[in-house]
């Protein structure tokens, strides 16, 4: 054999275990850049509503307190939490879902004194991500110092990272345990058996992982409480925990599946790998992002088909990667094709369900830019457009790997002078009559090398597992992340909430008489529809405070030919106010005021006032 060729091959040789180094430290170290640099995955379930209002103060002690969410809620222990004045723990009742309603949270309290308290709340939401944060009211009036905001209403971050680190090894270990098995199935080629043990073993370790970590994530706790007893057990009992259960049995079944061996073959064993691998998905979906919002059945469906998709498309990826690099020789053309065929039915489900999933989470085009998902989501569509783009080359070698011989041009055997002595072509000759131009099938019929295709095939294919990853961890970001219609919900939720709790308004007057001018100045409180509590206050011409003997006020709807509705004021004595007056619609009302200053004169005067 020629030294070209022997050094040839020894290059080679050398070439793939360090090419594999660089894939393995892709696959280590891409998704600890991405993860490392990520905070507390965001809360999914938004507080639109409380009651007492944050912030308010109450003539008398409220009776318990209650929270409205934008989506069901389940209660962990001490979810509610009530700290008076001095910072010590109010002794509450038990907590509860008010009305029955899922949705809410409420604790019945004892008799408070006056002072300001706070409330510290913890929930986690339909789609299993945890929420926390913090409310004031007052009692009285507010205390002179208060209470401090527990520091453990926040997402421990050691939790959160391992938590995250352990989500995204779970979905490469279900790539690679999924996608090696349809590329087995699909090609008949199996020589990635040790991927595949890995992928099981990987998907095994970080479910365990999920399940120890899930309490304290939940609670926002060190990873130190993963081993309490109490912890496991309300973790077990909640519907994240009894899904990463099923996972558990599922990856058991399959290894009985697959002891029980070789055996199943054709429709029976393509029944038993599609059902474990359905089931498989549906672990995922019923703790993420599907399980709560709109079109929860559709989007179920979705999200098992996406992720069943990317499982096939990069599983099967890192399969032919290792065949190529491996043992190129032994990868028959037809079998690059077959799968070829296969991912580009994996693409195609992942851009149906992926179009429908972005459209569901975002909820409006102005959420790409204004919420953190939509922004991720943007960089993940980057990153599929840059895949996609890979996968078109790599389709592209496929097809010129899988070009019949009778198409292929094979250059003529060129005769060569026999060495003297010898009887025989020189080495370096017959290397170069067997080289890259022709080889010889398993039939002994010339066809046409594949070599460089094979070559420029295994470049493209290492291009979209770089890319995948990354897509990959993209993906895991974005289903730790509040979707943006979620958060837009709870961008309109806090602009409620953040509303000014009451308007004033000033208006002047002049009955026309001396010293019959003054203002007058009408506080609406909360100055939203319903019931709003009027005080009024008349200023004279020096501008202190001034007596008449009557004032009226009343509202006026005019576009619905509403009022006008009397706001029945009383005089308090220096002040005129009202408790009761409703006002049923939202919108610009009509605020008209009836000053009499003696018992012949008087004057009128309006504004418009917006009641939200």
């Amino acid at each position: 054999m020629g030294a070209g060729h022997v050094s040839g091959r020894t290059a080679g040789a050398v070439g793939r275990p360090r090419r594999l180094r660089h894939l393995a430290f892709l696959l280590a170290v891409v998704p600890l850049m991405l993860l490392a640099g990520t905070v507390s995955a965001s809360a999914h379930a938004a507080l639109k509503g409380t009651d007492p209002a944050d912030g308010s103060v109450l003539k008398t002690a409220p009776k318990a307190v209650t929270l409205t969410f934008t989506e069901s809620v389940g209660l962990l222990d001490n979810s509610i939490r009530v700290l008076d004045p001095g910072n010590r723990r109010v002794h509450t009742g038990r907590q509860e879902h008010a009305d029955g309603r899922a949705d809410t949270a409420r604790v019945t309290l004892p008799h408070l004194a006056d002072g300001t308290y706070i409330v510290a709340w913890r929930v986690v939401s339909a789609d299993s991500h945890p929420a926390s944060g913090a409310l004031t009211f007052s009692v009285g009036k507010p205390s002179v110092t208060t209470a401090v905001v527990p520091g453990d209403t926040a997402q421990d971050a050691a939790s959160t990272t391992l938590y995250d680190l352990a989500r995204y090894v779970a979905y490469g270990g279900l790539a690679l345990l999924l996608g090696i098995t349809a590329f087995a199935m699909a090609t008949g080629v199996s020589g990635a058996r040790g991927l595949l043990v890995g992928g099981w073993w990987t998907l095994l370790a970080a479910t365990c992982a999920l399940l120890l970590l899930r309490g304290p994530y939940e609670r926002g706790s060190s990873p130190a409480a993963a081993f309490d007893p109490s912890v496991l057990r309300d973790t077990v009992t909640s519907r994240p925990g009894l899904a990463l259960l099923a996972r558990l049995v599922l990856l058991a079944l399959a290894v009985v599946a697959g002891r029980a061996g070789t055996a199943p073959r054709g429709r029976l064993r393509f029944a038993i790998v599609s059902v474990l691998s359905v089931a498989l998905a549906v672990t995922w979906a019923v703790s993420e992002h599907a399980a709560a919002g709109i079109q929860v059945p559709l989007a179920m469906t979705s999200a098992v088909l996406h992720l069943l998709a990317m499982a096939v498309w990069l599983g099967g990826l890192a399969a032919l990667l290792t065949a190529l690099y491996r043992a190129p020789e032994e990868l028959p053309a037809r079998a690059v094709a077959r799968f070829s065929r296969l991912a580009f039915t994996a693409v195609a489900v992942l851009v149906a369900t992926g179009v429908y999933q972005s459209w569901r989470g975002l909820g409006s085009l102005d959420a790409l830019t204004s919420t953190d998902y939509g922004r991720l989501l943007t960089a993940k569509l980057v990153a599929v457009l840059l895949l996609l783009t890979a996968a078109v080359y790599s389709r592209r070698w496929t097809a010129r790997l899988a070009v019949p011989a009778a198409e292929v041009p094979v250059p003529e055997r060129v005769r060569e002078a026999v060495t003297a002595g010898t009887g025989r072509a020189p080495a370096a000759a017959r290397h170069e009559d067997a080289g890259d131009a022709v080889g010889v099938d398993a039939d002994g019929d010339r066809q046409p090398d594949a070599g460089p295709h094979r070559r420029a095939l295994r470049r493209s294919v290492l291009a979209e597992i770089t890319v995948g990853i990354v897509v990959l961890v993209l993906t895991t970001l974005l289903t730790g992340t509040q979707p943006g219609r979620a958060a837009t919900e709870t961008a309109a939720s806090t602009a409620a909430a953040e509303q000014p709790l009451g308007s004033t308004t000033v208006l002047p007057f002049d009955v026309g008489t001396p010293g019959g001018h003054g203002k007058v100045q009408i506080e609406l409180t909360p100055g939203r529809v319903g019931e709003n509590a009027v005080q009024a206050v008349i200023y004279g011409p020096d501008g202190g405070i001034a007596t008449v003997p009557e004032l009226r006020l009343t509202f006026t709807f005019k576009e619905r030919s509403l009022g006008p509705l009397d706001a029945r004021l009383t005089d308090r004595g220096g002040y005129w106010a009202a408790d009761a007056l409703n006002l049923p619609l939202r919108g610009t009302w009509t605020m008209k005021v009836t000053i009499r200053t003696t018992d012949i004169d008087q004057v009128t005067v309006s504004k418009p006032v917006t009641i939200g």
